[in-house]
């Protein structure tokens, strides 16, 4: 029989082996060492200090110890907030500085931390175990913690906190009101005053002029021209200034400049923010509807104006933006005249008849007669009439308003 020789190459292996175990060893210390450092374990220890402080040795020895979580199983969140905020549910530390504060038991009433978890509603990283990757901001994690000291960054004009108002909204975004978000309720009314739908649609209705903001908010902010932005390059930031003028960062843009001051343009920016496609268990908002529909108020003044004299505006869309007062047309936005004068209007403005106006629109009408009303040679001629139809019924009350105001004055007593 042939004799095998011994292979070199147990000779070279051992030496790799032992660098390998030496490495493994090192690597463990480090890590233990490394993991040794968390802060969660300097504010675990504080806290059954604190608690042994106020309560006794016997209560301390029932704070857990180590890792924990909450799995928000509904939203699909683990949240290991508590590992560090571990008085959230204690009572007694109402007063105490973070993170050895209990949390305001009101809230927690309708939102149970089992059930919707701290980030649904505060914002962060869930799953991060040291304060400044849980709390952000922090590079690829667009959710900071929405604290008063991030309202502090971004200048809010009032209430510091507002901001977690914004993760409020993704579950009650269908809310005409919501007790305790003053900021986001100012900004629903605002949508409403300014006829923001003219232009956008929003949850489903409004017009194509503008881009539909209905789930704006999960937009990144690298979608965001930020060239014309000075300060903070954020989406929030970004908003804040196209709000205060849209012109200033879009030049192009038709949208008209409302004059919103900081407290409006903030207040707007985190409900625009808030319009996410955050998935909103049914059981979460019981009874709630899933729409934006309008109120019983507003169809029965609709229909009334649609079969009033100035039907032909309500039923083409005009009133959207424009009042015509003759007719009796309100619109809720008024962002543009009155159509009653256009006839005069467009003369003054323009130096142009209306009728030549309507045929070979400039500006914002430019913009809306071919995208959003979009009528054919004979309809426009239909929309010139029904104009100087308004037009001299203004006419019309003018005068009898200036009689009426001439035989009060003849029949008045004289002294």
């Amino acid at each position: 029989m042939e004799q095998r020789t011994n292979s070199p190459y147990p000779k070279i292996d051992r030496p790799i082996l032992a660098a390998i175990g030496l490495l493994l060893v090192v690597s463990t210390v480090l890590f233990a060492w490394s993991d040794r450092r968390h802060d969660w374990r300097y504010y675990q220890f504080e806290f059954k200090k604190r608690v042994a402080e106020k309560y006794g040795a016997e209560k301390a020895h029932t704070v857990p110890v180590g890792l924990d979580q909450i799995w928000a199983g509904d939203l699909r969140r683990a949240d290991r907030c508590v590992v560090c905020h571990q008085a959230t549910l204690w009572k007694g530390f109402e007063t105490a500085e973070h993170p050895y504060r209990t949390h305001p038991p009101e809230p927690l009433k309708a939102h149970p931390i089992q059930k919707f978890g701290c980030t649904a509603c505060h914002g962060g990283q869930g799953f991060a175990v040291d304060a400044d990757k849980a709390h952000g901001p922090t590079p690829f994690w667009e959710e900071p913690v929405l604290s008063g000291s991030l309202g502090e960054a971004y200048s809010l004009a009032e209430n510091k906190k507002a901001l977690m108002q914004m993760n409020c909204n993704v579950c009650h975004r269908y809310d005409r009101e919501t007790k305790g978000a003053e900021a986001i309720n100012r900004a629903k009314n605002l949508v409403l005053e300014k006829g923001c739908r003219a232009c956008h649609v929003i949850n489903g209705r409004g017009g194509t002029i503008g881009p539909d903001l209905t789930f704006v908010g999960d937009k990144a902010a690298e979608q965001y021209d930020m060239t014309r932005l000075s300060g903070q390059k954020t989406s929030f930031a970004w908003h804040v200034a196209h709000l205060k003028d849209p012109k200033a960062l879009v030049p192009e843009t038709v949208m008209p400049n409302f004059s919103f001051g900081t407290k409006d343009s903030q207040a707007l920016a985190m409900l625009v923010m808030s319009w996410r496609k955050a998935p909103v268990p049914a059981d979460f908002r019981p009874g709630t509807p899933r729409t934006d529909p309008q109120t019983p108020e507003e169809v029965i003044e609709e229909q009334k104006m649609k079969t009033g004299p100035g039907a032909w505006f309500v039923k083409t869309g005009c009133f959207v933006c424009h009042s015509v007062s003759s007719l009796g047309v309100k619109s809720a936005a008024q962002i543009g005249p009155d159509l009653a004068l256009a006839v005069e209007d467009t003369q003054s403005r323009f130096g142009r008849t209306v009728d030549d106006f309507f045929m070979n629109p400039t500006g914002t009408m430019a913009v809306v007669l071919s995208r959003q009303i979009i009528l054919s040679p004979e309809e426009k001629k239909v929309a010139i009439e029904k104009l100087r139809e308004a037009f001299r019924e203004h006419q019309k009350q003018k005068a009898s308003q200036a009689s009426a105001t001439s035989a009060t004055s003849a029949n008045a007593p004289k002294h």
